[in-house]
């Protein structure tokens, strides 16, 4: 299984806009993490960015995930990027 590292941005007031889908996203999200693709996902403190880890055989499975995610659906990612990682340490 390949790694995967997500970059995205948040729209603006996103903590106010995500409220009526944060339970959504998060029992997605703990699917995801149960399954053993999620590793790890969240804002950077400032809330302007999502950073993630996913672990795939494939990276448009990954961009997949993402944009069936309701935060992307509803605009509160407003865009993202993924990259393949190699996990050093």
């Amino acid at each position: 299984m390949d790694q995967f590292v997500l970059w995205g941005s948040y729209c603006e007031d996103a903590l106010l806009k995500r409220t009526p889908f944060r339970e959504e996203h998060l029992q997605r999200l703990s699917l995801l993490k149960e399954k053993g693709i999620l590793i790890t996902l969240g804002p950077t403190k400032c809330n302007r960015y999502v950073f993630g880890i996913f672990k795939s055989g494939d990276i448009e499975y990954i961009r997949s995930l993402i944009k069936e995610d309701v935060y992307w659906r509803e605009g509160i990612w407003t865009n993202f990027e993924i990259y393949s990682w190699t996990q050093a340490f």
